[in-house]
């Protein structure tokens, strides 16, 4: 009969570690030496301990049914259907289909795909009953797993107009197709948009959940899961966090509703973070967001290229930023292990403080009519901006650090030459409802002095 290892101590507390810590400073102050707070005003401290948890959050994450998501803007059909399989083939598991034009023949694209097997998500720039009508006919003869994202309060949000004028149209529209639509889930909730924007992670949690809470007000017959689209970054830990605390309180709110199905989080590594110079480093940085992404629960994880700040759709650079979530998966060992974050009680202690400061945000934009109204009125922009200037200042001061570009930049690196997408914020001057919530990367001011002295 075997003895756990463990027994065999004596067991220490909190307490005489953090005696014993403080011995080992010599006179050093234990709260200014060793402690640092988040920008979300989380206090993080330099260990742990289990006498410290005695009711901690808890969501099964299971890691190992994460599906490796390929994106694919619809333009030219048949190199659309084309990249479908040849990226199925190299090891994608669903699809996720950008469509703008209405025209499009879904029919077509569809066809010659493994339905059966494969998760298919549409993003579509419209709002179309008879559109959405083809894709269910689709899917409900080859028993399909369809995901149509249709997010009106984040086009406003984004572009500064509804998908359908005037605002009841919208809802009426929804509606509509939630009573006729069976097999498809219809409704998402873009909360990438808030992070690539700069807002903290308790703000971005708690605008995903009142933006969600919109759609439970105004759609009354939801029945299907609601995808929540997500943008994590590099800080590795709170993004895990992000992630269970966003499924625990999406949970929690959508009970209210009598909606007890679990939530589709699809996930991809932030833009913002994300430079033209050293570009290489990107893939350093998707990598450990992919990773944060799968221990946080993620369903499907859409990888960012490399490239795809300032190149085009590349074969290139949709197979490496595809195999980094084959290694991932295949080599190491993600697909093997449920729920590996669990137990760490710096993850829990993190995730426990994101649900609480969430949750209080999330009640005080209820408590003050709610998103949409906040939206109108620019409150939420005006926050948002706030939380990104603050950390643009970190920034520009050199506090936070990207690798090869606020930090041992390659002074010879040249991209002017390279780029064949513009890589900064674009201004389209158009008559909009409300003053849209802009996406904006920490180093855009810095590249662009850069490229002006290329010669």
């Amino acid at each position: 009969m075997t003895t756990p290892l463990f027994n065999e101590f004596d067991p220490v507390s909190s307490k005489q570690w953090k005696q014993q810590i403080q011995f080992e400073l010599k006179g050093a102050d234990y709260n200014e030496t060793l402690l640092w707070n988040s920008p979300e005003g989380i206090q993080v401290k330099p260990f742990y301990h289990r006498d410290e948890f005695k009711n901690a959050p808890h969501a099964m994450t299971k890691a190992t049914e994460f599906k490796i998501g390929q994106p694919i803007f619809v333009y030219d059909l048949d190199k659309s259907i084309a990249k479908a399989k040849d990226s199925l083939e190299r090891g994608a598991e669903c699809l996720y289909f950008t469509i703008e034009n209405e025209q499009t023949d879904v029919a077509k694209l569809l066809e010659s795909l493994p339905l059966a097997t494969t998760p298919v998500y549409f993003h579509l720039h419209f709002l179309s009953i008879d559109f959405v009508k083809k894709i269910e006919d689709i899917a409900q003869k080859t028993n399909a797993t369809f995901f149509i994202n249709l997010d009106p309060i984040g086009h406003l949000a984004k572009e500064g107009n509804w998908l359908q004028t005037p605002e009841k149209d919208n809802f009426e529209t929804l509606n509509q197709l939630t009573l006729s639509v069976f097999q498809c889930s219809l409704i998402s909730v873009n909360g990438a948009l808030y992070q690539n924007a700069g807002a903290t992670m308790v703000q971005q949690i708690a605008y995903t959940l009142a933006h969600a809470n919109e759609y439970f007000n105004h759609i009354p017959a939801i029945k299907k899961p609601i995808v929540l689209e997500i943008a994590v970054g590099s800080n590795y830990f709170f993004e895990i966090a992000k992630l269970i605390a966003l499924r625990l309180l999406f949970k929690t709110i959508a009970k209210e509703y009598q909606h007890d199905l679990e939530p589709e989080i699809l996930v991809t590594p932030t833009k913002r973070n994300k430079t033209i110079y050293d570009y290489n480093v990107n893939m350093l940085r998707t990598t450990t967001e992919c990773m944060s992404a799968i221990l946080g629960g993620a369903n499907t994880v859409v990888n960012l290229p490399y490239d795809a700040l300032y190149h085009k759709d590349n074969e290139f650079g949709d197979r490496i930023a595809r195999n980094q979530l084959l290694i991932l998966k295949q080599e190491s060992y993600f697909d093997k292990v449920n729920n590996a974050a669990d137990g760490s009680y710096y993850i829990e202690a993190l995730t426990q403080q994101l649900t609480e400061k969430a949750l209080t945000l999330f009640k005080d934009i209820e408590a003050n009519g709610g998103f949409l109204k906040q939206l109108a009125d620019g409150t939420i922009k005006r926050k948002i901006q706030e939380s990104a200037d603050a950390e643009q200042k970190l920034f520009d001061d050199g506090k936070e650090v990207l690798l090869g570009t606020n930090k041992y930049p390659n002074k010879t690196d040249k991209m002017k030459h390279d780029l064949e997408l513009f890589p900064f914020v674009k201004i389209k001057p158009r008559k909009t409802l409300i003053t849209p919530i802009i996406e904006k990367r920490l180093a855009e001011t810095n590249e662009q002095e850069r490229l002006s002295t290329e010669v």
